[in-house]
């Protein structure tokens, strides 16, 4: 198989699409076969790509270092390390707030509805719910996210 990117003539709307090999490609688009997915324009070319050359396989790859992890012209962080930053401090307020809160597992929907309507002490919990309890209970006007890191629930930590 081989992807290739592609582009219409009406909107220069760029996209991918994967083939059989080359002559699949130019078999298909002779036969009008190709079609841009966002206009429909049924002129369809090859784009410039760039291509992928993968490192040889006896070259070890060397390890980034910190001052590879810098935009050498304007000193700032490379959007990777920004991202492993902010998941780090997303991460460790989790592990902070979370011995905080109380573990109502699969009961997430109930209690927090039952907290909401005042039923309940006004406190934090943490559970599961299903997307469907999660859109029910956003409709409902009840405040409750998904945890950005994964939590393991009590009764299945070592």
């Amino acid at each position: 198989m081989i992807v290739f990117d592609l582009c219409c003539a009406a909107g220069a709307h760029r996209f991918e699409a994967w083939f059989a090999s080359s002559d699949s490609f130019a078999d298909q688009r002779a036969r009008g076969l190709l079609v841009c997915p966002v206009c429909g324009d049924g002129e369809v070319a090859k784009a410039v790509m760039a291509p992928r050359v993968g490192a040889k396989s006896n070259r070890a790859v060397a390890a980034p270092t910190a001052s590879s992890a810098v935009n050498a012209a304007t000193g700032d962080a490379s959007p990777p390390d920004i991202a492993r930053r902010l998941l780090a401090e997303i991460a460790a307020k989790q592990a902070e707030m979370l011995p905080q809160s109380r573990w109502v597992g699969r009961d997430f929907a109930n209690a927090a509805r039952a907290i909401h309507e005042g039923r309940a002490a006004d406190d934090l919990i943490h559970g599961q719910a299903s997307p469907e309890e999660a859109e029910a209970l956003r409709d409902d006007g009840i405040a409750a996210m998904p945890l950005l890191v994964p939590v393991t629930p009590p009764d299945l930590a070592n």
